[in-house]
């Protein structure tokens, strides 16, 4: 395998790369800013900054949509400035192996392997990889026997939920909830209970704050504009009302999960039971989401250590070891 290869995990939210060469993940933000419609301004982290905050001469776009790709054009785009940021500005021939979301279209599936071959990087080799696979080799699960394993992974704008078993995908469900939906329902609980508008960058923030806040028994602090007054102003909100905001967001993951469970073979159910649920995605840490679902289905929740770059990390097993290699497949084998 050459060094020159990179694992690409995309997600609406952030874009998640492994280097082979240098045996590191780098995650940014899959964002893009246009200037007067064709020039790039700026990309990944550095876009996002200016996110919420630019003139009407800016646009700053996220090509990605539930999963899927909505703006192949700028996707190319941002493809081959992160790939030729990774080779420090040399673009040489690479393999590419990119992660499929289960659930999709065969036209969107079929785009995860045109937006490499089109985007001008030199792909000697695009292989694809199912998502929910990666995701299990990246949680350090066995996904090459016959166990049975339950992944639920909760990202920006869906949860994708897998059942897997001897090197497959048993059964998936992709759901449309996910850390943008925690964030709107945030914001509309600041603005029916305090009459505030706040950005989404703020109520993300907030989202993500939320752990800490509660154990320093301590209220989070917004800004915003005053619905009223039309002015700028600072609010303390509880913790509490936020945590009742998600709940209902919450509930729809968890009876998505049970529908999954109740369509779930029995002897992949005993062994769901051992072992547990694994939760990841960048959204899966949010308080009090991990109780919520065990005690919803009744099985121990195992949390993901880096649940952000958990399907990333499982590219990089896919592409360094020998026998996992046969998990991913050109897009001729997937004809």
């Amino acid at each position: 395998m050459s060094a020159n290869t990179f694992g690409i995990d995309l997600g609406t939210s952030n874009i998640k790369i492994y280097n082979r060469a240098t045996d590191q993940v780098t995650v940014e933000k899959n964002m893009i800013a246009i200037e007067n419609k064709s020039k790039v301004l700026a990309y990944g982290n550095t876009a996002y900054d200016m996110y919420e905050k630019a003139p009407s001469n800016i646009h700053i776009r996220s090509p990605l949509n539930s999963g899927v790709i909505a703006d192949i054009d700028h996707m190319k785009m941002l493809t081959k400035l992160f790939i030729t940021d990774q080779m420090k500005g040399a673009l040489k021939p690479v393999d590419i192996f990119i992660t499929v979301p289960k659930d999709v279209t065969e036209v969107e599936r079929r785009a995860f392997h045109d937006l490499i071959h089109e985007s001008g990087i030199k792909a000697r080799k695009i292989m694809m990889v199912k998502k929910p696979i990666a995701d299990g080799l990246g949680l350090g699960v066995d996904v090459m026997n016959s166990q049975g394993v339950l992944v639920v992974d909760v990202g920006y704008d869906t949860t994708e939920i897998s059942i897997l078993s001897l090197r497959g995908i048993v059964i998936s469900k992709l759901i449309k909830v996910g850390g943008r939906k925690f964030d709107e329902s945030i914001r509309s609980v600041i603005r029916q209970e305090y009459s505030l508008m706040i950005g989404e960058k703020t109520s993300e923030a907030v989202k993500i704050s939320l752990r800490d806040l509660e154990k320093e028994g301590a209220d989070a602090v917004v800004y915003g504009r005053d619905i009223v007054t039309g002015l700028p102003v600072e609010r303390q909100i509880p913790t509490g009302l936020l945590d009742q905001a998600l709940v209902e967001s919450f509930d729809f993951i968890l009876d998505n999960i049970k529908a999954t469970l109740e369509r779930t073979p029995p002897e992949l159910s005993a062994d769901i039971f051992k072992h547990g649920l694994y939760l990841t995605g960048g959204a899966s840490q949010i308080n009090h989401l991990a109780q919520r679902l065990s005690n919803g289905v009744g099985l121990n929740v195992n949390l993901a250590e880096n649940p952000l770059a958990s399907v990333a990390m499982g590219l990089s097993r896919i592409i360094n070891e020998e026998q996992c290699r046969s998990l991913a497949y050109s897009v001729e084998e997937d004809a």
